[in-house]
């Protein structure tokens, strides 16, 4: 089983995964850490990350992008218009929903944000299967803190779709915090004065700033501002208008009225806004950008901030909104870490520095913060992967109320109540007390509308509490409702039980008198109670639940697109494989029958598989050139049936060849193994004769021996 982060980014998304004692981000089917955030469909499949935007400029009407901010939004959302301006398709209204509408598969078809999302999450499981060559299924996946229950849902939805198992939704700023607190040894204690670090990404859509308290073994997120609108896209689009003037002006062309152009001239200015964050001046260039015409610019990193300077003056904006809501002075912040791409934009940390007064921090990886706080957050919820216990405590960035009918019995009961105020720490669990006799409703709404992303519809759900009657003596029924904000900052009621008024005896503890001692022999005296009221739960009450969440039926009948989806895809890039396979082969076997094949011919083979290949060749190129799978490998088939005999006549002589090269080798080895034997026993020989001579040299001769005793006697 494998742990999964995911920073599923508006431009694009990278993939943490635990292993090796770590974690890896890891690389896509191109070798890329980041993965783009686009969705294409054309005549034949679907294109996802990288195939959709290596096509994107051949198909801007069927390619999509910022799926993240569409995804939860309904189509009338002011925002959704704006994310028109940064999208070539056709963005339209599918049930309400925030949707495209594409051509796929030789028709028009429409799509949900929330599947589109699926879509991509897919690719995104693929990738990390193929990486960790296991099967993918728990994850936690980034979204911005300004999300809505709605949107998260959504978000949900779109994992449960794609085949994942969501453990958790987790803010971007949590998650960067996550990864830089969960590796520190020297926090302080609980006893000690938590260290306060503001986190600030500005990414490529939206900016967001958080204040993070962290001690020993936790952080605690005590106050997050964002501005939904201020990101590396903003600089683009910033500049590329500017470029629009200049070429208008200077090679009469206007790209406004061209949408390659325009996205040629976008994409060449978001490399050049990077080019100008590390030098002063920067020339530009596209060829045959339209009509033919080459254009080109000089800029220099003044001009640049100047035509972004209505952008940077809302920089501090979300800085002083999350000191004042945190109740905290500059001084207060001990450190500033700055993450997200737009980040190394000179005036950005800048303005930033100034307005602390002090150094900006850059320990962590930009762009791969979050991805690596996600992989740290599904690593301590899954139990595959044991980390450092790290507790996590977020807060809630929109209050929340909840509403009912007043019961005729209580006259001057509230209707209304704010359970989960903004800067409530998430997760977490209200009980609801009710005083009724028949089933009642409950809704919850968010209460602060202003503060609400473009115009989402502020209402997340209704509650029907079933079950509740008067009991025998026509009394209410005492209702307690468990309201909870899960971790994913999702609201539910979870449960309902009802409970009754009883008395029950509880013991008392006495104090012992100070010349009173225990002894054995003291007899055992009667222990004291008193009576109390306690609340005892009695039983349970049922609960239906409408929430802004899309019906079971919707969830699978858009599960059996994506794996129809999924499926044709699949056959395609199969389809395609055997094609290649089959145009590969042609060209091998044409070189090789008049080459390394040639003696393992006859004259009339050759030119009968010569002639196979080229009646599949002017095929392939003509009828050929879209086809099924089947038609290929049958193809394929054919030309194995001429050319197989041929192969494995050269095959056999190859492996003839190899045999005997084997045997010869082996001889030669076993004819060096004979002749070191041989000498080995030479030597060993020699060497006994050598030690022979030795000793008779030094024995005396037995003669002489007893020739000196005769003439001693």
């Amino acid at each position: 089983m494998s742990v999964v982060g995911i920073d599923l980014g508006a431009q694009s998304t990278k993939i943490g995964v635990a292993r090796n004692k770590g974690i890896d981000i890891i690389a896509n089917e191109v070798s890329n850490r980041q993965t783009p955030s686009v969705v294409g469909f054309t005549p034949r499949s679907r294109a996802l990350g990288e195939a959709a935007k290596g096509g994107e400029i051949s198909n801007l009407k069927n390619t999509v992008g910022s799926l993240k901010r569409l995804i939860g939004r309904s189509f009338n959302d002011p925002d959704v218009a704006i994310e028109q301006e940064y999208n070539t398709c056709n963005l339209v209204d599918v049930d309400g929903q925030a949707g495209v509408e594409v051509s796929y598969l030789g028709k028009k078809e429409k799509f949900t944000a929330t599947q589109l999302v699926a879509s991509y999450l897919s690719k995104i499981k693929d990738i990390t299967a193929k990486e960790l060559r296991a099967p993918v299924s728990d994850v936690t996946i980034s979204v911005p803190a300004w999300f809505t229950d709605v949107q998260r849902r959504a978000m949900i939805d779109a994992g449960d779709i794609a085949g994942l198992n969501v453990l958790r939704l987790i803010n971007d700023t949590t998650a960067t915090a996550l990864g830089w607190g969960i590796t520190k040894l020297d926090l302080p204690t609980p006893e000690e004065k938590p260290k306060r670090v503001m986190f600030i990404d500005i990414g490529y859509s939206d900016y967001t700033a958080s204040i993070v308290e962290f001690r020993k073994g936790e952080l605690n997120v005590k106050a997050t501002a964002y501005d939904r609108h201020f990101g590396g896209r903003n600089f683009d689009k910033a500049l590329t208008e500017h470029l629009a003037v200049e070429f208008k002006e200077k090679f009469k062309v206007d790209i406004h009225t061209n949408g390659k152009a325009w996205t040629r001239t976008l994409v060449a200015a978001e490399k050049l806004k990077k080019v100008l964050s590390a030098n002063a001046q920067a020339p530009l260039s596209v060829e045959s950008l339209m009509d033919d015409v080459d254009v080109r610019a000089m800029l220099k990193r003044e001009e640049l901030e100047l035509m972004v300077k209505p952008l940077l003056d809302r920089l501090t904006v979300p800085l002083e909104q999350a000191l004042s809501e945190a109740k905290l002075q500059v001084g207060d912040i001990d450190q500033i870490e700055l993450v997200g791409g737009c980040t190394r934009v000179p005036a950005i940390k800048e303005t930033i520095s100034k307005f602390f007064g002090k150094g900006l921090s850059f320990t962590l990886n930009q762009d791969e913060a979050i991805a690596r706080g996600c992989a740290f957050s599904c690593a301590t919820l899954s139990p595959v992967f044991r980390v450092r216990d790290f507790a996590v405590h977020d807060i809630v960035n929109y209050p929340i109320d909840f509403t009912w009918e007043q019961s005729p019995e209580i006259p001057d009961e509230d209707t209304s109540l704010t359970v989960f105020s903004r800067g409530n720490v998430m997760p977490s669990t209200k009980i609801l007390t009710f005083y009724r006799k028949q089933p009642f409703d409950l809704e919850a709404r968010y209460s602060d509308v202003e503060a609400m992303p473009g115009k989402v519809n502020p209402w997340i759900g209704r509650f029907s509490v079933k079950g509740v009657q008067a009991d025998d003596k026509n009394d209410f029924m005492i209702c307690k409702l468990k309201a909870r904000l899960n971790l994913h900052g999702i609201l539910n009621v979870e449960s309902g039980y009802y409970v009754e008024d009883m008395e029950v005896e509880e013991p008392v503890e006495e104090e012992k008198k100070e010349d009173e001692m225990d002894t054995d022999s003291k007899e055992e005296q009667p222990k004291k109670t008193r009576k109390v009221k306690k609340q005892v739960r009695k039983g349970d009450l049922p609960i239906a639940s409408a929430t802004g969440g899309f019906d079971q039926a919707t969830k699978e009948a858009w599960t059996e697109r994506e794996n129809a989806m999924y499926m044709e895809d699949k056959l395609v890039a199969e389809t395609d494989e055997k094609k290649n396979e089959l145009e590969a082969s042609i060209y091998e076997l044409r070189d090789k029958i008049d080459g390394v094949y040639s003696e393992f011919a006859s004259e009339e083979e050759k030119e009968k598989l010569k002639a196979k290949l080229m009646d599949t060749e002017d095929w392939l190129y003509e009828e050929g050139e879209d086809t099924i799978k089947s038609v290929y490998v049958a193809k394929m088939d054919d030309i194995r049936f001429i050319a197989g005999p041929i192969i494995q006549r050269y095959k056999e002589k190859v492996e003839a060849e190899r045999d005997a090269v084997r045997k010869a080798e082996e001889e030669a080895a076993a004819k060096r193994r004979a002749e070191l034997e041989a000498k080995k026993a030479e030597e060993e020989a020699a060497k006994k004769s050598t030690e022979g001579d030795a000793e008779m040299k030094d024995a005396p001769a037995e003669g002489e021996a007893q020739g000196e005793t005769e003439e001693k006697q």
